[in-house]
């Protein structure tokens, strides 16, 4: 196919030059920096005028950090106008599938975060195969960047949907439960949606030929395992909450909770499900990073050597 590179290897990622190496860390810096003068002007004023910039600069700044530096490290070749559809394109059909999808299939179940996932990773694969059919490239590194960048589009637009509602309460605007939103899923975002997606994009380009994405047996086993960990992931705070009424609920405690009903913890219980939420996340996030790390092992191990044809 004329235009058409095969780029498989990590080592053939493009040199970098001092002088755009470090957009990504300036990027941030400035990024924080604004976001967070726009959080002392508005708490100082209570101008809630300025509630969308916070909800925009604290959602955005971590998902395009990351864009910019693979882009400096691993995919100047690509374009930044390719990655841009990918992130904001791409992010927009992830998010919109997913809502549409979830709105129809899941209903309260044990096997609810199952479903969620399934969609979820389901609605980011798609619109990474939309938004990069006609890009005439192959192999895990464009794969690994080019499917980051689609969820970090999602990670994105979800996490200001959730800063949004996390701002409304019923005495007003909350802009400490905003601050804490917007914190949290900015340290989390990368070990979410960008990991899980940058995995299955990694393996759905290193298996394209011709041009053509192929959903052969490794592309389908790394979606249900990206699946799974999104479902571990989304479940991390039920199983903290099951595991702390197992091992410390009283006999009245525990027949509430039998009876759908959430007891009022004590000091201790509070601690222990913290320990546990956080515990399960790091499980999930090492999980997705040492899956991370053995692909691109896998891709870095020196090809053999052919053997010469013995003379007939």
């Amino acid at each position: 196919m004329s235009g058409y590179r095969n780029t498989p290897r990590i080592s053939d990622a493009p040199a970098r030059t001092t002088a755009t190496s470090d957009h990504w860390l300036k990027v941030f810096a400035v990024g924080l920096l604004l976001w967070g003068a726009t959080v002392v002007v508005t708490f100082l004023t209570g101008n809630s005028n300025l509630v969308p910039t916070i909800v925009l600069l604290g959602s955005f700044l971590v998902p395009a950090t990351l864009v910019i530096w693979a882009y400096e490290r691993y995919a100047g070749d690509l374009g930044p106008d390719r990655l841009f559809a990918c992130f904001g394109v791409g992010g927009i059909i992830g998010v919109l599938g997913a809502s549409v999808l979830e709105s129809y299939l899941v209903s309260p179940s044990a096997w609810m975060y199952v479903t969620v996932g399934l969609i979820e990773e389901a609605a980011k694969l798609g619109a990474l195969v939309m938004v990069s059919r006609r890009l005439r490239v192959s192999g895990l590194r464009h794969g690994l960047v080019l499917g980051a960048t689609v969820g970090a589009g999602f990670a994105a637009f979800e996490s200001a949907g959730y800063a949004f509602n996390a701002v409304l309460s019923n005495q007003g605007l909350s802009l400490e439960d905003l601050v804490e939103t917007e914190i949290l899923r900015g340290l989390l975002a990368p070990v979410g949606h960008i990991l899980w997606t940058a995995i299955v994009g990694g393996v759905l380009f290193s298996e394209r030929r011709g041009g053509r994405f192929r959903f052969t047996t490794p592309v389908v086993v790394t979606y249900l395992g990206v699946s799974v960990l999104h479902a571990l992931w989304d479940s991390t705070s039920g199983i903290a909450v099951w595991l702390v009424a197992k091992t410390t609920a009283s006999s009245w405690q525990r027949a509430l909770f039998e009876l759908g009903h959430m007891p009022h913890p004590n000091s201790e219980q509070v601690h222990l499900y913290t320990l546990y939420d956080t515990v399960g996340l790091l499980v999930v996030s090492l999980g997705g990073l040492l899956w991370l790390r053995l692909l691109i092992r896998r891709e870095r191990a020196p090809i053999p050597a052919q053997l010469p044809a013995s003379p007939a």
